[in-house]
């Protein structure tokens, strides 16, 4: 599914990681922690093809992103949700519009994909905020928002950069449950986190990988969960 192969990456004239490989098999849950400026949105970044590594190789889907083409990027695209840190919306557009974007672009927009829609506004309980405006809504509920909008296309992988960075504790624990649910029903989850508490609340809910940057090299960091 996303395979990297004894990758480095350099930024800036240095080495953020170096010799990283790892497997993430279909249906899987990892979590990916490590220091502020370890490398967790890079490492992420590489896992969606937004990065090409500097050394080594990326496999998306059996693909090597260095001889992907744009088209090919786009539609591995389709399969791979992403959850930004920053969560950035078009705030002249309802909550609806912003989480329907990756339909509008892609062509999708069904009144099937509509039905669609209102279900997972549900889902995520944004239901009754479908019509607010990116400004109007709070810290967690820009962040549902955002997982909505990252398996609108019902993607196989569903990569969150800390997405309960900026929520209190009740709200991460409704955000891991959501990813938690999204994981049963067969898709891979992979979230990178500072936050070790999220990680031990997962314990018991679901079968985790705890990865850990640490030096620039990717470590299993303990038993899994």
């Amino acid at each position: 599914m996303i395979e990297l192969s004894n990758i480095a990456y350099s930024y800036g004239g240095g080495e953020l990681l170096s010799d990283v490989s790892l497997k993430i098999a279909p249906g899987s849950f990892h979590f990916l922690t490590g220091p502020s400026g370890s490398g967790k949105t890079t490492f992420l970044k590489l896992c969606y093809g937004a990065l090409v590594p500097t050394a080594g190789h990326v496999e998306l889907f059996g693909r090597d992103v260095r001889e992907m083409s744009r088209d090919d990027h786009a539609i591995t695209r389709r399969q791979i949700g992403v959850v930004h840190q920053d969560c950035q919306f078009l705030d002249h557009l309802p909550v609806r519009e912003n989480v329907a974007l990756p339909l509008t672009v892609s062509g999708r927009e069904s009144l099937e994909n509509v039905a669609n829609l209102k279900e997972l506004l549900s889902w995520v309980g944004l239901g009754s905020r479908a019509s607010a405006l990116p400004p109007e809504l709070s810290g967690g509920e820009r962040q549902r928002a955002a997982l909505a909008r990252a398996v609108i296309m019902s993607p196989d992988v569903v990569l969150a950069d800390e997405p309960t960075g900026n929520v209190d504790w009740e709200m991460s624990q409704r955000l891991l449950q959501l990813l938690i649910e999204l994981n049963k029903m067969g898709k891979t989850i992979l979230i990178a986190t500072h936050d070790m508490n999220l990680i031990r609340a997962a314990k018991g809910h679901v079968q985790a990988r705890v990865l850990r940057i640490s030096n620039r090299k990717l470590q299993l960091a303990g038993a899994d969960l």
